[in-house]
């Protein structure tokens, strides 16, 4: 078949991967958003280019500050029983992986940084990623601040330390010892009002030697990869825009009423930038060292300030007990990987416990992360990116050795595509589980909705742009009893109109043909129609922008239904009846196999419904006509069709409120 426009082309292989859950908790509304995006696109790849090339692999993210310190506060409390930190985020795992399973969201492996059969795995992938950046000269063993409560005579991990975000226009309500919520990244001796979580305490800063990734010493090799990016059309470009941020020089944000001040300080070599009627300006330093000791000037002599976005070391190490054990690098020792980095390369980790599980040669996972025609995706929240996108990347060319090139060469760790979203508010406000807005968990909706139903509705969002609001009506006190709950909107596809024009098709072959599908030639504008949607459907698909899939699989339904209205009334004969219904069961098919990645169950009962072999998904077949997928012609019939039979089921609670009002 000849096409007009040229198709995208897929990978031969692809990895898949969601943004991971931390094990301190239960999972809420956005972790579900995000990874149903992922798994829809890993169940899209696997029709697409074969499930036996792709693996879609997450976990909890085990270690770090905010284990320790939601086990912590929760120990002392009495809200749990659990004995050790390992028991705490082990019973969060597990209640983690059983929530996905309930959605509908199919791993590969759902593992875990910190226990079961990918841990050993971990800790031997986390040395063997410092080794590579100790011998390639990427590291700097540096003594960098830390936070230090006198009160209670002991250095605080990250969380155990709340102010104010240094960064320039940062809206961020909490600002952590070395980021802000927003993900903004900045030395600790930077961040505004500093108090300590234990003691209430403003904290002291005492020097503490750790390993840092020279991540400022990569910014030639990063600009080459962000300038491909910005070229490649499934790029969101308000990722481009973010990241490009951080390239700039170091800078320095003061008030013009502090000018004349600065004027008489010995500080390091800058340039003013700024207009000289602007009520601020900007101080721009050659090297971060220089911006670092003009804070500590500026700081001393009473002058406020902000900073600006750049690249600042990355922390690889810490002094947390519950971390990754770090290897004894030049006499460095007692050291646990700070959770982070760890974190990056932690689905690598996932990748070799799954294919060691099926048997797999040791080296087969070089097939997905280092070869030119695989591909790896990263579904991540946008506060994420600057960890995914220049730390990640940095560290994943570094491995090459002293001598890195992009793009990587074959056999080397090759960069990832990230696939960001922006953020899903939660009643047009920013929920969090500690805040005045405490958002639903993820478990608490399914007593309101279908997994379907909210897949639906978060891939109808079109996230890859806009923040946008979660309001589910259920959970919304204000909301207005007449009104449609925002909800329901887009899953009212499957439920209403596509289950409508699939019992109404059904029961008319039951009813003329004893359930056998005529045989007819389907007509070329049916054809035509089908095939512009499945490229429509397939380029949608490569971007990452869901909501448009949704959008043409709506219009798709639709016509359907439009379709059968038009033509059944002038359907007066056999032969007409026949043509009818088997064009109409083309259409069927072909809605059936692009929405078998967003709502496989209903999907699935439908092939088995119509009778097709299990090669309907296969997009090697994809523009075959439904006949192709018929193995036994002669004795081919679609399943009895009950009465009131539904494919795609509301919830009951919605069926009870029907009731109700009817």
């Amino acid at each position: 078949m000849n096409f007009e426009r040229p198709r995208p082309n897929f990978p031969k292989k692809a990895v898949i991967t969601g943004g991971m859950p931390y094990g301190n908790k239960s999972l809420h509304f956005g972790h579900l958003a995000l990874m149903v995006r992922a798994d829809t696109f890993a169940r899209f790849m696997r029709d697409r280019i074969g499930k036996e090339n792709v693996i879609f692999v997450s976990g909890t993210d085990c270690y770090g500050s905010p284990a320790v310190e939601s086990f912590r506060k929760l120990k002392a409390s009495g809200e749990i029983t659990d004995n050790t930190i390992a028991d705490f985020v082990t019973r969060n795992h597990n209640d983690q992986e059983g929530t996905f399973k309930q959605y509908n969201v199919a791993f590969n492996y759902f593992g875990a940084s910190a226990i079961g059969e990918s841990k050993d795995i971990h800790e031997k992938e986390s040395q063997t990623f410092i080794n590579n950046l100790y011998k390639a000269g990427k590291l700097s063993k540096q003594a960098s601040w830390q936070f230090y409560d006198e009160k209670c005579g002991q250095f605080l991990n990250g969380r155990q330390v709340i102010g104010k975000c240094p960064i320039d226009g940062c809206q961020s309500e909490k600002g952590y010892a070395d980021e802000c919520d927003f993900g903004h990244q900045y030395l600790p001796q930077d961040l505004i009002d500093p108090v300590s979580t234990l003691s209430g305490e403003k904290p002291v800063l005492k020097k503490v030697e750790n390993w840092y990734f020279n991540l400022e010493d990569c910014l030639d090799i990063l600009n080459e990869w962000i300038d491909d990016l910005s070229k490649k059309s499934d790029s969101a470009q308000f990722m481009i825009k973010e990241i490009k941020e951080f390239f700039k020089k170091p800078e320095i944000y003061v008030k013009r009423e502090y000018e004349n001040k600065i004027k008489e300080l010995n500080l390091p070599k800058y340039e003013i930038m700024g207009k000289e009627t602007a009520p601020s300006f900007t101080m721009v330093f050659d090297k971060l060292t220089d911006r670092e000791n003009a804070c500590e000037i500026l700081s001393a002599n009473g002058v406020r300030y902000r900073t600006g976005k750049t690249l600042t070391p990355f922390r690889l190490t810490g002094d947390l007990e519950w971390g990754v054990p770090c290897p004894i690098l030049d006499n460095l020792s007692g050291r646990t990987f700070y959770v982070w980095p760890e974190s990056l390369w932690a689905p690598i980790s996932f990748c070799k416990t799954y294919l060691k599980k099926i048997g797999a040669n040791e080296d087969e996972w070089k097939k997905y992360w280092c070869c030119r025609d695989a591909e790896v995706y990263q579904f991540i929240g946008e506060d994420n990116m600057y960890f995914y996108g220049p730390a990640q990347q940095a560290i994943w060319l570094s491995c090459q050795g002293k001598n890195a090139i992009y793009p990587a060469p074959e056999g080397a760790l090759q960069t990832t595509k990230i696939v960001p979203i922006k953020s899903l508010l939660y009643m047009n406000s920013k929920a969090s589980s500690s805040g005045k807005m405490k958002p639903p968990t993820a478990r608490e909706l399914l007593n309101h909705y279908t997994p379907d139903q909210f897949r639906m509705h978060v891939l109808g969002m079109n996230l890859g742009n806009n923040n946008i609001s979660f309001s589910p009506k259920c959970f919304d006190p204000d909301a207005d009893n007449d009104t449609l709950d925002p909800v329901l909107k887009e899953g009212n596809l499957l439920t209403n109109v596509y289950n409508r024009i699939l019992r109404t098709v059904f029961y008319s072959l039951q009813k003329e043909f004893d359930g056998k599908l005529p045989h007819c030639e389907i007509s070329e504008d049916i054809k035509s129609q089908c095939k512009k949607t499945i490229l429509d459907y397939e380029r949608f698909m490569y971007d990452k922008k869901f909501h448009q899939v949704i959008n043409v699989l709506d219009v798709f339904v639709r016509n359907i239904n439009k379709y059968w209205v038009k033509e059944v009334n002038t359907a007066d004969t056999l032969e007409k009846k026949a043509n009818l219904i088997a064009n109409t069961c083309e259409m069927i098919k072909v809605a059936n196999i692009l929405l078998h990645p967003i709502a496989p169950v209903g999907t699935e009962k439908v092939r088995e419904y119509m009778a097709l072999n299990e090669n309907l998904y296969n997009w090697d077949y994809i523009f075959e006509d439904i006949y192709f997928f018929i193995s036994n012609p002669e004795n081919h019939k679609f399943t009895q069709l009950k009465e009131k039979e539904d494919f795609f089921k509301k919830h009951q609670s919605q069926l009870d409120a029907l009731a109700t009002n009817n």
